[in-house]
């Protein structure tokens, strides 16, 4: 029975086995861990997996219980997981039908229009009937799950700020003649893009919680370990996968039991003032930096089964947590991730 929805649905590469890019991947399970951190931002070369592992991740979460039948997946038990329809029904004492679901993966076209992102109000049904008619767009398929946007850098400003904006919040609200409706909206937000093709303005970039910056796989016996799996792969999908279902279930297992462990983790407060120290000195503006490196240590704490953050924990997470919030200086030579690094050395020796 497995086989058969295998052999329907798409085949997905197993995150477990992509090789290299380890930099990615601890950026993309950190924020399943704890969707709080802001989303990742994957910067780099043309053909170097980024979308492949991207939904690959998907493949690894496990299933969620939502309300049946609801556009935007909302959670039988959590207020600010669930729509206005739903929570009136609690309020009402109106029993609610569950199903449990894949956690969504979200696909944002190039080319998608502000309405097929946040929805429409249809304003003939509002006018003529007195209610509030909303079609759900994909803001409100991705709660509770991932928005993957490939090629952000090439994507309008305004609309990136709408993904962003959501993504903080955690709410979407769509207003059109005086009709105002909002809908949960929480979402780990992943864009990916080719520098090559333009930089995100620094203020949007500031917004994403992580930045993982990945290169072209230059050793040779990695390349052709890529290239041959690759091959076995397109070769026969089903038997690909079924050779690293033992790999995927521990990781999967993994990321559930740091979830729980997380709010026991403990960061003491000389490493708190090390890293704001740290931000100080890089001259990094806002909080954003402080906050999302504090929280990624944690993440990785609790994803090494561990309950208290060591130096060498944050030495991990906190390039991608601060290189994409330096303010550009063409002239420097030293890489963004390298200062951020030999800061930490300075502050932490």
């Amino acid at each position: 029975m497995s086989e058969k929805i295998e052999l329907e649905s798409r085949p997905v590469f197993p995150f477990t086995s992509m090789v290299g890019q380890e930099e990615m991947k601890l950026a993309l399970i950190l924020n399943v861990i704890d969707p709080k951190i802001g989303g990742v931002m994957v910067m780099g070369d043309r053909g170097t997996g980024k979308s492949t592992t991207v939904r690959a991740l998907s493949d690894l979460l496990p299933d969620m219980k939502v309300v049946a039948n609801d556009p935007f997946n909302s959670d039988p038990n959590d207020p600010e997981l669930m729509s206005e329809e739903v929570a009136n029904k609690i309020k009402n004492n109106q029993k609610l039908e569950t199903e449990t679901k894949k956690i969504p993966m979200i696909d944002l076209p190039l080319g998608a229009t502000e309405d097929r992102v946040c929805g429409t109000i249809d304003m003939e049904k509002a006018l003529t009937e007195g209610i509030k008619a909303f079609e759900p767009g994909l803001l409100a398929s991705a709660n509770r799950g991932i928005l993957y946007v490939d090629e952000v850098n090439l994507l309008d400003d305004h609309l990136v700020d709408v993904l962003l904006d959501s993504a903080a919040s955690g709410w979407n609200t769509v207003e059109r003649e005086g009709i105002s409706i909002s809908h949960p909206a929480r979402f780990i937000l992943v864009g990916s893009g080719n520098p090559e093709e333009g930089e995100l303005r620094p203020q949007l970039l500031d917004r994403f919680g992580m930045h993982a910056e990945i290169r072209t796989v230059k050793e040779p016996d990695l390349r052709v370990q890529i290239v041959e799996q690759r091959a076995a792969f397109d070769s026969d999908p089903i038997e690909f996968r079924n050779s690293y279902n033992e790999s995927q279930k521990t990781l999967s297992e993994k990321i559930v039991k740091a979830r729980e462990l997380l709010k026991e983790v403990d960061l003491n407060y000389e490493f708190r003032i090390k890293i704001s120290q740290i931000c100080s000195e890089l001259n990094v503006d806002g909080l954003r930096g402080d906050i999302v490196t504090n929280r990624a240590a944690k993440a990785l704490t609790a994803f090494e089964g561990r309950n208290e953050v060591t130096a060498q924990d944050i030495f991990r997470v906190i390039p991608l947590c601060l290189r994409h919030r330096l303010r550009k200086d063409p002239l420097e030579t030293i890489d963004s991730g390298d200062k951020v690094r030999d800061i930490f050395k300075t502050v932490f020796s």
